[in-house]
């Protein structure tokens, strides 16, 4: 993954507290100060200018985790000397984030030893994700999350332990200790959506408009468009709360990351969890695995032509139940196969950011062959480092929130993140129509598609295996929509010439 970070010198971090007047001190940045690197000194807000720009904390925000502070703090701090270095010994000329994949190689009880080596080695041993890949790659789903990733660990491998006694050293402070990577984390994980990055809504929204329009002003030019009241008969937007969630899946399993998780499981960490980058809900086989939840939800008029169909069980995955707490979500990334898409927001609401096929957004560099993606570490850091640039492009971004009850289309092609601006439900489905049908077989036709295939075992036989299916439902479809498409790009000059005679060619 591709970290990208900017100082976060002009920007402001308040705490929300209710009902309790604040202690503001103002600090005076100046242009000199501005090239150092991070400084947030606690209870302090930065001016610059005279105007401030800020990012709120959440209410429910813990204290900085054991007290790690921003790099940049340090040069504020004359003959203070950087703790981590110190209790890191001759491992101090490695990075943060390589002392952390090194950790990532042990076991949890191999990371209790080394946390009581140093305060260093205690604060490093003690970052979440360390702890959250071991309950995952041990427990898979069978856990039940409980306060904290380290406390999961603990009170399952080592019950006898109290861990209660976790819990309090959580609170433990280590002064004079510095790091950008640990800082930032933490910052991610607590931080609140800016009123500035949910006020930009420019999409077209449409209400009742019919097949035809759509096709003509939407899938065809392949432009995204929000839709109103076509799911306003769906026995899920009135039924699909927690509690009957929970009743009919009962112990079922769903995909939720690597794992896969009973539904109340899910939702007992989903309330709990402050993390950067949280689980999130995403089932392919959610209808095969609870039929009736496939029969309280009708996909809209407008995408009834899925011509994967005709591939009947053997077409790739196409379908997702989609459940997440607030700030969990999808980074940039294109839908598979070339495929189109419709999600259909039944609980909560959704942050949407589109960049069309020939702009790739800022801070994602997709691989040259288009297998692989490196974007920033999270979604927030993506607003925080990429989000303001936007606004100076020529072709901006389209932008949105989808409440419920509102369905978005997401043409082939198009770039888009999802951040849940709330705990929400989706359904959403990936699909294949005439107006896309080319695309699709043009992309399972790659060279490289045994890599850029997705949801499906049989990578390398899908295009013939589409291509057979279709030529024996639709005998003549692809053929004509292939001539069709070349007279489209036939040029004026080639429509009144001969070719076979290199002569003008005139029709009385």
């Amino acid at each position: 993954m591709l970290s990208c970070r900017r100082s976060l010198l002009s920007q402001t971090i308040k705490r929300k507290t209710k009902n309790k007047p604040k202690n503001k001190t103002k600090v005076k940045t100046h242009k000199k100060v501005s090239r150092t690197r991070d400084f947030i000194p606690e209870n302090m807000h930065l001016e610059d200018n005279e105007e401030e720009v800020g990012f709120n904390l959440k209410s429910s925000a813990p204290s900085r985790s054991h007290g790690v502070q921003p790099l940049g703090n340090l040069y504020f701090n004359p003959g203070a000397i950087n703790s981590r270095n110190i209790g890191l010994g001759t491992l101090q000329i490695l990075s943060d984030e390589l002392v952390l994949e090194i950790l990532g190689l042990l076991e949890g009880t191999q990371l209790g030893v080394l946390a009581t080596v140093s305060k260093s080695f205690y604060v490093f041993t003690s970052h979440e994700p360390l702890w959250r890949n071991l309950v995952l790659d041990n427990l898979k789903g069978r856990f039940f999350y409980n306060r904290s990733w380290k406390v999961t660990y603990i009170s399952t491998f080592h019950p006898s332990f109290d861990v209660s006694r976790s819990a309090r050293s959580s609170g433990l402070r280590v002064r004079d200790f510095y790091s950008d990577y640990l800082f930032q984390s933490w910052l991610c994980a607590n931080l609140e959506m800016k009123p500035e990055w949910l006020e930009r809504d420019n999409i077209i929204r449409k209400r009742g408009i019919s097949v035809d329009d759509f096709l003509t002003n939407f899938e065809e030019p392949n432009k995204p468009v929000l839709l109103e009241g076509c799911m306003d008969n769906w026995d899920a937007l009135g039924k699909w709360d927690r509690d009957y969630l929970v009743n009919l899946c009962g112990d079922a399993q769903f995909a939720v990351g690597p794992v896969k998780m009973r539904l109340d499981d899910y939702f007992s960490y989903a309330d709990q969890v402050k993390e950067e980058r949280p689980l999130y809900l995403f089932d392919p086989k959610f209808a095969e695995k609870i039929p009736t939840l496939g029969s309280e939800y009708d996909v809209p008029v407008y995408f009834r032509e899925d011509l994967f169909s005709v591939l009947g069980n053997r077409r790739p995955d196409y379908r997702w139940i989609i459940i997440g707490p607030a700030g969990s979500g999808s980074s940039f990334h294109i839908d598979p196969n070339s495929t189109s898409a419709w999600n259909a927001v039944i609980r909560g609401s959704k942050k949407w950011i589109l960049f069309p096929p020939d702009v790739v957004p800022p801070g994602v560099h997709p691989s040259p062959d288009g297998a692989e993606v490196a974007c920033p570490v999270s979604i927030i850091e993506w607003f925080m480092n990429f989000y303001d640039a936007t606004k100076d492009w020529k072709k901006r971004p389209i932008e949105c929130i989808c409440k419920a009850g509102e369905v978005i289309f997401v043409p082939n092609g198009w770039w888009h993140l999802v951040i849940n601006l709330e705990e929400s439900v989706a359904i959403t489905q990936n699909y294949v129509s005439r107006r896309n049908l080319l695309n699709v077989l043009d992309f399972l036709k790659k060279p490289n598609a045994s890599k850029l295939v997705s949801g499906t075992t049989d990578r390398i036989n899908l295009y013939e295996n589409f291509k057979n299916a279709m030529e024996a439902s639709f005998p003549g479809t692809i053929d004509g929509l292939r001539l069709k498409a070349k007279q489209k790009k036939m040029s004026f000059w080639d429509s009144v010439t001969d070719y076979k005679v290199g002569a003008f060619k005139f029709s009385f």
